[in-house]
């Protein structure tokens, strides 16, 4: 527990400077990079928040690892996320904020299983926008974002390959371009 508390705190002072980098370098770097960092600040408390249900983790210990931006951030949505206890709980602090009614308006009551794959095509669909717009510095983080994504669908072919499951090789894929 304590190894990822340390890992979460780290990560949450990387995307607290990086953002602050992105906002220093202005324009359309930080039009486009504000967008993917604040979707990933928020994404990362929403993960925090589920993975921390019946831990010794507190309410107090959640707040401090939330970065300090997002959607989720100004609007409160981070101390409802942190006060939550159970799924439905996180899924009305996320609806509250309208990006997130969409994503969450895909899964069924209770559903948490699915989650990780709608976040991960909301995260691929806004990489893959990046490239509408031009000069700016987000196509690099995206690119690599997008070639992560590649890879675990990859890791998912292959796992369905192995355990000789080919007929769900759709269910774990998000599409790309």
């Amino acid at each position: 527990m304590n190894i990822e508390v340390l890992r979460n705190t780290l990560y949450k002072a990387y995307l607290d400077d990086f953002a602050g980098l992105c906002g220093r370098l202005g324009g359309a770097t930080h039009q486009v990079m504000g967008d993917l960092l604040a979707f990933e600040a928020d994404r990362r408390a929403l993960n925090i928040t589920l993975n921390s249900i019946g831990t010794e983790l507190t309410r107090d210990d959640r707040r401090r690892l939330y970065a300090n931006f997002g959607l989720l951030y100004p609007n409160g949505g981070q101390n409802e996320l942190a006060l939550a206890e159970d799924f439905d709980q996180i899924r009305a602090a996320m609806e509250k904020c309208p990006p997130y009614q969409a994503i969450f308006s895909k899964l069924g009551a209770g559903e948490s299983v699915m989650l990780d794959k709608v976040l991960y095509e909301e995260e691929a669909k806004r990489a893959m926008q990046t490239f509408e717009q031009q000069f700016h510095y987000g196509v690099f983080y995206s690119y690599m974002r997008l070639r992560e994504q590649e890879i675990r669908n990859i890791m998912w072919i292959a796992e369905c390959v192995a355990q000789g499951q080919k007929g769900r090789i759709n269910d774990g894929i998000v599409p790309l371009f």
